[in-house]
């Protein structure tokens, strides 16, 4: 798909959608492309920014800034909360099972007793998480994402 900013002859200024380039052309050929205000298929198209992917260097879509001199990779806790949520996951991380995915399988099984009973974390969807709350099986969200394993 691609957007056109496109003008009429009378000056109207609108955008639009296109399947390709060629669409366009074609449609524009046999006076299918109407003016958004008055309807006129005198239709050109007009200057616009150009749609640039951003880089998949970061997760948010904005590229990846080099540290300025001074400035490093966060290494330790700034605040009293960071450090208690450091705490926190650590603990967690020593004394429960990461279970991943099979959260709340594994959760379910312990509350049935199908399961030994034990520490564990991992991860679920809202709506699993809502079933297992509703089914009285203990559970709790935690305040960081887990470390996945990778290979």
């Amino acid at each position: 798909m691609i957007r056109y900013s496109l003008k009429c002859a009378d000056g109207h200024a609108f955008e639009s959608w296109f399947q390709s380039a060629e669409a366009f052309d074609k449609l524009s050929v046999a006076g299918m492309v109407g003016c958004a205000v008055c309807g006129s298929t005198e239709v050109t198209k007009t200057m616009m920014a150009p749609r640039v992917r951003p880089s998949r260097d970061s997760a948010d879509g904005r590229p990846k800034e080099a540290p300025r001199p001074g400035q490093g990779a966060l290494k330790a806790p700034a605040s009293d909360i960071e450090k208690a949520v450091a705490a926190l996951r650590k603990q967690v991380e020593q004394k429960a099972d990461y279970v991943g995915l099979e959260f709340a399988a594994e959760a379910r099984a312990i509350h049935n007793g199908d399961s030994p009973e034990r520490a564990i974390y991992g991860e679920a969807r809202p709506e699993e998480a809502r079933k297992l709350v509703e089914e009285g099986v203990p559970v709790a969200p935690l305040p960081f994402l887990p470390n996945r394993k990778t290979n």
